[in-house]
């Protein structure tokens, strides 16, 4: 993926993770409605559970956007199976942090693809430069922790300043309080916002987000390169 971030006229770059720098491994998601499916015990047909698994996924990723608040993984997983007319009454904590478990191996087995072309030269570059680098993530399904372990085994958590993850923070992008948290965790708070450059894919989430709070903003059109 090529693109014209321009590196020389910013300070801090804060970048997005989905559909910017990674999109699923094509096997991933079926694979977790099929480890969905049979952990809990649904009785619908799989093609019935995918709808309805990413129905809730996207409906959950747009109350965040809207709401600027983060729905919790295990409140999704709860609704998509009401829907699928499980019992929840036969449900515990202690269940749902077992499948998220079973859920994480999977996402670290069927590792995400990087489409951004480059992308450790590319931060290589920026660090070079003496620059510093954020990730700014909305989650739903893969909760930040697991996005930091996968980072690792790609060797890109070496760049990263710092990470922020709307569910460790309970605040979703556009909200502007979560581009408050990269202002606040910046090393130079003497940074004038314009210095700060942050890159996604979403026109509203990152760049209206991004440029209504007064940072820069760089939109990536990535669905040409999936």
């Amino acid at each position: 993926m090529k693109t014209d971030i321009d590196i020389h006229n910013h300070s801090h770059f804060s970048f997005d993770l989905w559909l910017t720098l990674i999109k699923s491994h094509p096997e991933f998601k079926a694979k977790r409605v099929e480890l969905f499916s049979s952990f809990f015990d649904v009785k619908k047909p799989i093609d019935e559970v995918a709808k309805v698994v990413k129905y809730y996924d996207d409906l959950c990723n747009s109350i965040n956007e809207v709401i600027g608040e983060n729905v919790d993984t295990f409140e999704i997983y709860l609704l998509i199976l009401h829907s699928l007319e499980v019992d929840l009454k036969q449900l515990d904590k202690e269940k749902l942090n077992t499948f998220y478990q079973k859920s994480e191996d999977l996402f670290l087995e069927y590792q995400p693809v990087v489409i951004f072309e480059n992308l450790h030269q590319f931060f290589d570059e920026i660090k070079n430069h003496g620059k510093t680098i954020n990730i700014l993530s909305n989650t739903g399904f893969i909760k930040g922790k697991t996005m930091r372990k996968f980072l690792i085994n790609q060797n890109l958590d070496q760049y990263i300043d710092f990470h922020i993850y709307s569910d460790e923070i309970n605040c979703s992008k556009p909200n502007p309080q979560i581009f408050q948290e990269v202002k606040n965790l910046i090393k130079n708070q003497d940074l004038d916002l314009k210095q700060i450059l942050h890159i996604g894919d979403n026109p509203i989430a990152d760049y209206k987000g991004a440029m209504d709070f007064g940072f820069n903003a760089h939109l990536l059109n990535t669905k040409y390169n999936l």
